[in-house]
């Protein structure tokens, strides 16, 4: 079986950028938002899953995969997720749907997040896989959390820009599981990006737009008391370390207005990989409870 058999591969022009984009299926609208450093064809194995009775929407994030990014500005705010926010809403609207639910893992669960803040009215509900608010890790931040998280310091930085280092050597930098245990299709896709100068860039600016910009922007929010108004869901990851900071669901909590759903999927941080099926289970229950 192909990947991704019966959807459709477009590359949607959503203004300021074009989003390589796969969808599929049929019912209510919901959006599959990837993580770093993968593109949107980490899904494969839940998107078909969820598309007996949802209209499945697989985007790659601007600067990341086959879409693209516009120039870079001093504050990298053509990579906040703000922006990345937008494209999601005009990507839907173009497909025709102005309500949908979202769903993020790791850097897409910022978007995600982002999503269903600056656009109430669009998101119907929202599934955050092993993220929090970016500014609740930065608070946090100690000698712990930066030598296990070293890399955000890494790719944020601009006094020595890591793409110089990264592409150099991709292989000594990126790891990823093998074919067989990520899909050869899959496999195949994501390293075709992390071989790609201008992608490598687009993951460093997201990182860079981490740092500042999308820390100001929840600042924002939360001191105007504005919170996610759907529901939400957590999936977190059993062998992963969302938990770095204490318990997340704890974390989320003061940004929502509904108590979060919580699970623990007994996967590791690529949870649509390792464990497409209880991932899919999750957000079908979830979607279908409204």
């Amino acid at each position: 079986m192909s990947m991704f058999e019966d959807f459709r591969l477009e590359h949607v022009n959503v203004g300021e950028v074009t989003l390589r984009v796969r969808y599929g299926g049929s019912g209510s609208p919901v959006v599959l938002l990837h993580g770093h450093p993968r593109t949107h064809t980490t899904w494969h194995e839940v998107a078909p899953r969820l598309a007996g009775s949802h209209f499945v929407v697989t985007p790659d994030l601007r600067g990341y995969g086959g879409s693209t990014l516009p120039p870079d500005e001093p504050d990298h705010s053509q990579s906040s997720k703000r922006a990345m926010a937008q494209d999601v809403v005009r990507l839907m609207a173009a497909l025709g749907h102005d309500r949908f639910a979202v769903v993020g893992h790791d850097r897409g669960s910022l978007a995600a997040f982002r999503t269903a803040m600056d656009h109430p009215a669009a998101v119907s509900q929202l599934v955050v896989m092993d993220g929090l608010p970016v500014v609740e890790h930065l608070e946090r931040t100690d000698a712990v959390f930066a030598r296990a998280w070293w890399h955000w310091w890494f790719l944020g930085q601009t006094d020595k820009p890591a793409e110089r280092v990264i592409c150099a050597d991709p292989a000594a930098w990126y790891r990823t599981p093998g074919p067989a245990e990520m899909g050869a299709g899959n496999h195949a896709d994501v390293w075709t990006a992390l071989r790609n100068p201008a992608v490598v860039h687009g993951m460093c600016e997201d990182y860079r737009a981490g740092l500042g910009i999308d820390r100001e922007h929840d600042e924002a929010d939360r001191a105007a008391g504005r919170r996610v108004r759907c529901p939400v869901m957590l999936l977190e990851s059993a062998d992963d370390d969302l938990d770095i900071h204490g318990d997340p669901a704890a974390i989320w909590a003061p940004w929502l207005t509904t108590p979060l759903r919580h699970r623990v999927i007994a996967s590791g941080h690529h949870q649509a990989e390792e464990a497409p099926g209880p991932v899919a289970d999750a957000i079908l229950d979830f979607l279908a409870a409204g």
